[in-house]
């Protein structure tokens, strides 16, 4: 899997790089820049060029490029935001070199104030005003030039990281450059896939300018993109000689009154990912209406309170059937949520000896009760989006999540329902830190974390955490949830661990719902589509 590194983390590969294996920096840097070139004369072979440089090592390597683009002929202009007495290290011998060669260099106040002729149309603009270390709001000197780049109509290749967007988050620091291509060296950052930043970087070029290959894939690295060679390798085997319990057989908890359309998505699904077994746990005064529609799924009626709704007494029958019966137990789409079923999910959690797969109401469920998750005895993936995972901080904060890392003093202000931080700006702060909410709460929880949202992370207990490149704004709408707590489930039946099975289970997803958005659009999606689909991505790839 493509490693995706922090800011700081690139920083010590940098470091190891000149100091432990003796490449200097200004090497390093000169092999930035003539990967910028290179990509400039693949993409934009005829445009006449304006660099946009800072005064760190960013703007090095746009220095570099500019001399390269000057000395092969092409039209290159520079623009500095800072004093040529001011920079330092290699970026002051790259420019000194640039000057050698006649690259022509004017005060970053000109490109505010320019006259026509300093800024030729139709061109193109090299943004290396601002690396990987951001960390706080862009200077407004700055911001005014980021402001220009974006109202000019001139397409933007970003040297790195587009100019003020956090590399670890993902998020705008004031403003940011809205690049259409983005060069970044030895991996990509946290920044490049997560949103909004995704949307700023365009087009991810990667490029090899000679980080030893020992830094590049170390287990120092946590985090790692998914891929499509990466999930099909996870796909489990059909062997000749086998049969349906060969297959597994998962326990679907699910449905009630108004809500049995997510048991059918969810059953449906974990069957066409190749279950051998399905039954559906079901309140038993719902379960003339499940046994009159399934049809290769079985049902198990369950005590309920007579409303269409799971009594807490389903737990001692569900934990029996899976002692005897079934090898993965699945809860939540459309349970609904009351006192009893917070019970019943708890007990299940508590008592079940296969794995859990927890989703919807099932997650919502664990509100009040979430660290009863580190008393389970067999291993639990958990699924919520991240309003629902803004649900479980706050009511489980006291011994899961470091307020800390949210910004919050005490951890009253999440508790009081009339403090600043209510669920909805919780939610907020999820989204700008998702890897490290995800990382958080599944090392504290010993869950196996599926954060969904764009991108969706997978979190595992080990400290490890994978992005997910699949998927679309089609698939959000009812029931693409309930499709994939299924698939999951089928995944963990058939053997696979639950890091492999959350991996692909996520990849294949978001694959399916993106061969039916080019079939349907996105607009039409629904999540009935996706199951349809699912032989068709196993076909694809070799599979059935």
């Amino acid at each position: 899997m493509l490693k995706i590194a922090t800011a700081k983390q690139m920083r010590q590969i940098d470091r190891d790089t000149i100091k432990k294996y003796g490449i200097s920096g200004t090497v390093l840097m000169e092999r930035a820049g003539l990967s910028v070139v290179d990509k400039i004369n693949g993409i934009y072979p005829k445009k006449r060029i304006i660099v946009l440089c800072g005064g760190g090592n960013n703007g090095g390597d746009g220095l570099v490029a500019a001399r390269v683009l000057h000395n092969q002929g092409r039209d290159v202009k520079v623009f500095l935001s800072a004093k040529s007495g001011e920079l330092k290290g290699d970026a002051k011998i790259n420019y000194n070199i640039a000057k050698k060669f006649g690259v022509r260099f004017y005060p970053m106040k000109k490109f505010l104030t320019h006259p026509s002729s300093l800024i030729p149309r139709p061109c193109l603009i090299v943004d290396a005003l601002l690396g990987t270390g951001l960390n706080k709001k862009v200077k407004s000197s700055l911001s005014k030039v980021i402001k220009k780049v974006n109202r000019l109509s001139c397409p933007v290749m970003s040297v790195d990281i587009p100019s003020g967007i956090s590399s670890d988050a993902g998020q705008v620091m004031g403003c940011a450059i809205k690049a259409q291509h983005t060069v970044t060296f030895g991996l990509a950052k946290h920044g490049h896939l997560l949103y909004p930043g995704a949307d700023h970087t365009g087009k991810l070029h990667i490029s090899d300018i000679g980080f030893p290959r020992s830094l590049l894939v170390s287990d120092r690295i946590k985090v790692s993109l998914v891929e499509k060679e990466d999930a099909c390798s996870l796909i489990p085997q059909r062997p000749r000689y086998s049969h349906k319990g060969t297959y597994g057989h998962v326990l679907l908890v699910a449905g009630s009154k108004g809500k049995t359309g997510a048991a059918f998505l969810a059953a449906k699904a974990c069957l066409r990912t190749g279950a051998g077994l399905v039954t559906i746990g079901v309140p038993e005064s719902l379960s003339g209406l499940f046994q009159s529609r399934v049809t290769e799924e079985m049902v198990l009626p369950l005590p309920d309170k007579g409303d269409g709704t799971l009594s807490s007494e389903a737990g001692k029958p569900i934990l029996q059937f899976l002692k005897k019966t079934a090898n993965v137990l699945a809860i939540g789409p459309g349970l609904s949520v009351d006192k009893e079923i917070s019970e019943l999910v708890s007990m299940l959690v508590r008592g079940s000896g296969v794995p859990v797969v927890i989703d919807a109401d099932g997650v919502n469920a664990l509100v009040n009760s979430a660290t009863i998750l580190k008393k389970s005895k067999a291993p639990v993936i958990l699924t919520p989006h991240p309003g629902e995972m803004a649900r479980l901080l706050q009511d489980c904060r006291l011994q899961i999540v470091d307020c800390g890392m949210y910004g919050i003093k005490s951890k009253s202000e999440i508790r009081n329902p009339k403090s600043e931080m209510n669920t909805a700006e919780l939610r907020t702060k999820i989204e700008e830190d998702r890897i490290n909410t995800a990382l958080s709460f599944s090392k504290k929880t010993r869950t196996y974390l599926v954060l969904k949202g764009v991108p969706t992370v997978i979190a595992v207990p080990g400290g490890r955490a994978f992005f997910n490149s699949t998927g679309n704004p089609g698939m959000a709408t009812a029931g693409t949830g309930d499709v994939l707590t299924g698939m999951l489930s089928a995944l963990l039946a058939q053997g696979l661990t639950p890091e492999d099975g959350s991996v692909l289970g996520v990849y294949m997803h978001g694959m399916i719902g993106d061969i039916v958005a080019e079939e349907k659009g996105k607009h039409s999606l629904i999540a009935s589509d996706i199951i349809r689909a699912i032989p068709r991505v196993f076909r694809s790839v070799g599979f059935g």
